[in-house]
């Protein structure tokens, strides 16, 4: 995550977690709207910035990418 500390989560009952790859997390749940809330819950620790798009996206999420200031010349 890019923080100095560790970041913990207690995952609900209801939702299952697996992870694929270092950097993929999927989440699965009966109920949409709990996992939904999780997912909005974990995202909201480091939400994609808008110059470098680093952060937790969700998968096919399109980040909108800003232009960085230019150097004085």
């Amino acid at each position: 995550m890019g923080f100095t500390h560790t970041v913990e989560f207690t995952l609900p009952s209801l939702i299952k977690a697996s992870i694929e790859k270092q950097t993929i997390i999927t989440l699965s749940s009966p109920d949409k709207e709990l996992l939904g809330q999780f997912a909005a819950d974990v995202r909201s620790i480091r939400p994609p910035e808008p110059y470098k798009g680093k952060g937790i996206k969700y998968s096919g999420e399109k980040i909108l990418r800003k232009e960085g200031k230019t150097g004085k010349k």
